[in-house]
């Protein structure tokens, strides 16, 4: 792997101007075809197997009328003085509905007066307004004449607000958050390699490999039906392991420069080494994105291959337009500055930086610093045990929103469960569907914690019945939970003598979340596995990819501990904009599985074959550790804090469901990067010494070696190197080398 990939790094800076034209020119078909493109279906939200996608098919077909699939809004009235029903007051309630009746993709938009939803007091009423195509494909023309009519109907007399999907599917603020990350990781960049055009590399190559990538997302889209938001993940990870790998082949080749004065044989090295790790992780990330189609949610699995091919073209234009661009760079971008003043290490060791001495310091007390660390992320874990997790609502927007005004102005006037009602379709076995329902009724009348029951609506053929229940706790309430359980009882359908299928939001959110917790541990278990047995042929060990694993699960119990006390307890919810503490949002666990643990493995990656370099070319265990921080400590460390200002950046929105994705990947990252890696890692390797590298006899005649390290590479670098200044070891001959490599390599 790594003599391919230095020929390649060679080829590619030797033929620059070509890879360059080549990859331009991919940019360039790329955008044609997506500008061709037609427009990307909507969003598939469909949960295959739950049954409340069950309720929502059933509904669709015998009731169309109600457009179950559409998008839908709540309008809420509230009275300042006396009653809605008071002649002025239920006069202006009506020209709104009318209002919001006119637009042309709205199917409905009842009567409060008719439908009876005027809370008992009076002061309340709502309108349920119902559109014929769902949020997604709602025009921005119907949700501004939403909300323009809301702010008309406003006045002293009455409060309006509005909420549901046709709402929250508003379009809000752009693209602030990845600026801001963006702008982060400039800084990061410049700092870390004191040079404007080596920190702008890594950003370049970065921003094509996401325009690319989103070019043919657009492009594929209608073929391969990928939804509208099929895009936004990609985006997020094509950011960050397009920085990330960039990063690291420009600092290796920067490394390269202070040992040989042969560009070409620098960019070819950087590039045999840094780019081997960039592969094995990229595939790391790349298995954890395809296992997404365990979750069996369509939305997601798109989502899933769409990121795992913007890291494909990543990895591809790390090994390739990267040294190419270093190439046309010349002189431009030069070798790395050594200290001006090298600091001596306890064992006498020129050069040695910050990264050094915290190795030193691991190294000569790997158990204190072991069983702190692993007793510091179990605690911040604990809270993880009480994981709560449900789909964030209009109960869990900021309380400035019109969205959650209107949610807790239906709760005040008429009962929290009126937020969250459950549609029951009833479908008898062969009798009548309004005998069958009104048995239904009857039972679930008689059951804990029912506010209402409506009357039963027939389809237009007569064989289905629908009812709307009415919990008399909050949507995302145990008791409520409770009732849906209570509803999906066998003995209600027994009743009845029909089969009773439970729908609406509410239950959809449930079904949802149980999916997503159900796929949880089989997801972890297909990513971790696949990627442990990718790691033992990478680094020719059986303990570093075990411990590779369980540090990631540690990071990643951790993290959800921090979210749970956060979002969940409430603990700090000043400090970070949490306005209402509740369940996880369902699909927090898998993304963070997922993303962390694709980020996990580039560090640990990056990191360890560091070591492993070193000490296949003769150092010694401990010494490997050292030499693997000299190298790469600074560049995992900048890496890290880049991808935490990204992930932290979304911390600053609106919206609880990009809050907690922000928040968790940003404390993931942390966790993983500074104490599993930098801490757990050089503590476990130290104890196991000789034994972290070595691999049994006969599962090393399975597996593949593919030189990840590059200790086959010394044989094609020249004799015209030359120390890097601050090194206190002289460059290795030719021969020498590859002695050393050999009396490394056994075991």
């Amino acid at each position: 792997m790594a003599s391919f990939l230095c020929k390649l790094g060679r080829f590619s800076f030797r033929r620059r101007w070509f890879v360059v034209a080549l990859w331009a020119g991919l940019l360039v078909v790329a955008g044609v075809l997506a500008s061709r493109a037609p427009a990307a279906p909507p969003n598939d939200f469909s949960m295959p197997g739950t049954e409340a996608q069950q309720a929502s098919d059933l509904l669709e077909a015998r009731f169309p009328e109600m457009h179950a699939g559409g998008a839908s809004a709540r309008v809420v009235f509230r009275a300042q003085t006396g009653k809605v029903t008071d002649p002025q007051s239920e006069r202006a309630v009506r020209e709104t509905v009318r209002a919001l009746g006119a637009d042309p993709q709205v199917a409905q938009a009842t009567d409060p007066f008719r439908t009876g939803s005027v809370s008992k007091d009076g002061s309340t009423a709502y309108t349920q307004v119902s559109y014929e195509v769902s949020a997604a494909n709602l025009a921005d023309s119907s949700r501004t004449a939403l909300l323009d009519t809301v702010e008309h109907a406003r006045s002293p007399r009455l409060t309006v607000e509005a909420g549901g999907n046709a709402v929250s599917g508003t379009p809000g603020g752009g693209h602030s958050s990845e600026a801001l990350g963006l702008a982060v990781a400039a800084v990061v960049l410049v700092l870390t390699f004191g040079s404007l055009l080596a920190a702008g590399l890594p950003l370049l190559t970065a921003l094509l490999g996401v325009a690319i990538g989103a070019s043919a997302i657009k492009a594929l889209s209608a073929p391969l039906g990928l939804g509208t938001t099929t895009t936004g993940l990609a985006t997020m990870i094509g950011l960050a392991v397009g920085i990330d790998y960039a990063l690291f082949v420009v600092s290796r080749y920067r490394a390269e420069l202070a040992r040989t004065d042969r560009r070409e044989d620098a960019a070819g090295y950087a590039v045999g080494t840094a780019g081997s790790a960039v592969v094995f992780a990229g595939t790391t990330v790349v298995i954890a994105l395809l296992g997404l189609w365990v979750v069996g949610i369509p939305l997601l699995t798109q989502m899933g291959f769409a990121a795992a091919g913007t890291v494909v073209l990543a990895v591809l234009i790390a090994v390739t337009l990267i040294p190419a661009l270093l190439g046309v760079a010349g002189r431009g971008i030069g070798p790395a500055r050594p200290r001006r003043r090298p600091r001596r290490g306890p064992d006498g060791t020129a050069g040695a930086g910050l990264g050094v001495r915290w190795a030193g310091f691991v190294v000569r007390r790997p158990v204190v610093v072991l069983l702190t660390g692993v007793a510091a992320l179990a605690a911040i874990a604990v809270p993880a045990a009480s994981l709560e997790m449900g789909l964030s609502g209009d109960g869990s927007k900021p309380v400035s929103t019109t969205q959650r005004k209107a949610y807790d102005l239906v709760a005040d006037g008429f009962g929290p469960g009126y937020d969250g009602p459950f549609t029951v379709v009833v479908q008898p076995h062969g009798g009548d569907a309004r005998t069958a329902a009104g048995k239904a009724a009857h039972h679930i009348r008689a059951l804990d914690d029912v506010a209402a029951v409506g009357k039963p609506r027939l389809s237009a053929s007569g064989d289905t019945a629908v009812l709307s229940v009415v919990p008399a706790s909050a949507p995302d309430s145990a008791e409520t939970t409770g009732l849906l359980r209570a509803l999906r009882d066998p003995a209600l359908a027994n009743d009845a003598d029909a089969r009773v299928l439970v729908g609406g939001t509410t239950a959809m959110n449930a079904d949802v979340s149980q999916k997503l917790s159900d796929a949880l541990l089989p997801y972890l278990a297909l990513v971790v596995g696949l990627a442990f047995l990718l790691l033992i042929a990478v680094f020719r060990s059986v303990f570093v990819p075990l411990k590779a694993a369980l540090g990631f699960l540690l990071s990643v119990l951790a993290g959800l501990g921090a979210v749970v006390a956060v979002f969940q307890w409430g603990w700090l919810s000043q400090v970070f904009g949490v306005d209402q503490p509740g369940p996880v949002m369902s699909m927090m666990p898998i993304f963070m599985v997922g993303v962390v643990f694709g980020l996990a493995m580039d560090y640990e990656v990056f990191l360890v074959t560091r070591m492993r370099e070193a000490y296949v070319h003769g150092r010694g265990p401990l010494d490997a550790i050292r030499d693997g921080f000299r190298h790469s400590a600074r560049v995992v460390t900048a890496a890290a804090v880049i991808m935490i200002a990204v992930f932290a950046a979304f911390m600053g929105s609106g919206e609880q469901m990009i809050k907690t994705i922000g928040f968790g990947l940003a404390v993931a990252v942390l966790f993983d990067a500074f104490v599993v890696r930098m801490a757990l890692v050089p503590a476990v390797l130290s104890l196991l010494g000789d034994r972290a590298w070595r691999l049994p006899r006969r599962l090393d005649r399975l597996v593949p070696d593919f030189d990840v390290e590059g200790e086959r590479l010394p044989r094609e670098r020249t004799a015209t190197e030359v120390p890097r200044s601050g090194d206190d070891r002289p460059a290795l001959a030719t021969g020498e080398a590859v002695e050393a490599g050999r009396h490394g390599a056994g075991g």
